[in-house]
């Protein structure tokens, strides 16, 4: 494949409108992904586009369950441009393994679940049956930057 072959995964990003953005730079003393043997792990991924945050909060309180799960959306496009990064072309991904989710949470919110699903429902439709995955979604008090979502992914490769 050329390198300016538009690979499967990122044609049908762009069919839904969306295109992978640049690998965000870390924030602290770490590297957006790491690979070992057939697998890609991921570091926290936040919602950034173009550098910054969208929204800041807490989910229940300033953010909105509605807010939050398209910032987890965009959390995944973040996550899949770390995994491109560290094996080049995302057409390579056989399964993604698992998808950790962290709502920065109002002590009264209890739906990080369907928060979460904005970054598992984009995984299916962009990825099929190599986009379902286990799934753990964790509500917290706060995250970096005051960031309401962030996520982490773990995806084998071939």
């Amino acid at each position: 494949m050329s390198e300016t072959t538009t690979s499967a995964v990122e044609s049908k990003l762009a069919e839904l409108g969306l295109t992978l953005p640049e690998v965000a730079a870390p924030v602290a003393a770490y590297v957006p992904a790491v690979t070992t043997g057939q697998y890609v792990y991921t570091s926290g991924q936040l919602p950034f586009i173009k550098g910054e945050l969208p929204a800041t909060g807490k989910v229940g309180a300033n953010v909105t369950p509605e807010q939050a799960k398209e910032l987890a959306g965009t959390c995944v496009l973040n996550a899949l441009a770390a995994v491109k990064s560290a094996i080049g072309d995302l057409d390579r991904i056989t399964r993604v393994v698992k998808l950790v989710g962290f709502v920065s949470s109002d002590p009264a919110f209890t739906g990080q679940p369907g928060v979460i699903n904005g970054a598992s429902e984009l995984l299916g439709e962009v990825l099929g049956d190599a986009g379902v995955h286990a799934r753990s979604a964790v509500g917290v008090a706060v995250l970096p930057l005051d960031s309401p979502v962030e996520l982490e992914l773990i995806v084998e490769f071939s």
